[in-house]
């Protein structure tokens, strides 16, 4: 198989295909951060063209829908004839129709199949895939999805990944928000932070992402990216782009997409997305 994009979750995902026994061919612009795979049996190449050379299944795990598109178009012709194209990234609707049109152009099936997790889960194969397309796509592309994640859902037909995926990402993106301004304002009235988790813990109100993020947030540490901050903030325009699409109005979203907007500006935008805790953390 070809596997284009081997960034923060691309790397790992391609690493537990490998490791399952599955030929991989990688392709990354960076040609260094995909040089590692090597060490675990892939074949590390050029060009997207290069990578899909003769193959049966075309993965993408770009940034956003123009990398995918141009990932793509330059491999789609080099592939096996009855290939299929999985689609993983998170590209949004208009996106996503637009791979369609180009999967259509070139003849080739499409998989839509965006996953939940973030850099951890992917070194763990333990994302969750939000599989959509035609159940032989779907059979076909079975064993990329049982390398990569614990859980299969099958959503029907392709493009409900992408709307399932929004879904979730309104909440994500939600809760990591209101979650900094919590952390902020325990800080501002005195209270030490971790008495929110303390009172919490194990009812209805946990969740254990917000632990995590959390976490990073009362240590005022970002570093150790999971997920950019930056990626967050494409995302939440992707979410906003769908819902204004169908004339929904989403104004505490547009609140949380303008706030990491402020975080990127004032430079956060390579640090983990909790550092959106930065949007309201108190002067220090």
């Amino acid at each position: 198989m070809a596997f284009l994009g081997t960034g923060t979750m691309g790397f790992p995902m391609a690493r537990c295909l490998a490791k399952n026994g599955l030929e991989v061919r990688a392709w990354n612009r960076s040609r260094e951060r995909a040089e590692p795979l090597a060490e675990h049996g892939a074949v590390v190449l050029d060009s997207p063209a290069q990578a899909a050379d003769g193959a049966g299944l075309l993965v993408t795990m770009l940034a956003d829908a123009d990398a995918v598109l141009d990932s793509a178009a330059d491999a789609l012709d080099s592939l096996a004839p009855d290939a299929i194209w999985i689609q993983m990234s998170t590209i949004g609707i208009e996106g996503f129709e637009r791979c369609a049109e180009l999967a259509r152009r070139r003849g080739v099936e499409l998989v839509d199949a965006p996953v939940l997790g973030t850099r951890e889960p992917a070194e763990q194969g333990a994302l969750v895939v939000l599989a959509s397309g035609e159940d032989d796509a779907l059979r076909a592309a079975g064993p990329v999805f049982d390398a990569v994640g614990s859980r299969t859902l099958k959503l029907g037909e392709a493009g409900s990944g992408t709307r399932c995926k929004l879904v979730v990402n309104s909440w994500l993106l939600g809760l990591t928000s209101v979650l900094a301004e919590s952390i902020s304002l325990s800080e501002v009235l005195g209270i030490d932070p971790q008495h929110l988790f303390d009172a919490i813990e194990d009812g209805p109100l946990d969740v254990p992402y917000a632990r995590l993020k959390g976490k990073a947030m009362m240590a005022h540490s970002f570093d150790d990216v999971a997920f950019k901050l930056s990626l967050s903030r494409k995302d939440s325009h992707l979410v906003l782009a769908a819902a204004e699409q169908e004339g929904l109005s989403t104004p505490v979203l547009r609140a949380v997409a303008e706030r990491l907007e402020r975080a990127e500006r004032d430079g956060h935008g390579d640090k983990d997305m909790a550092a959106t805790y930065f949007a309201t953390a108190p002067d220090e």
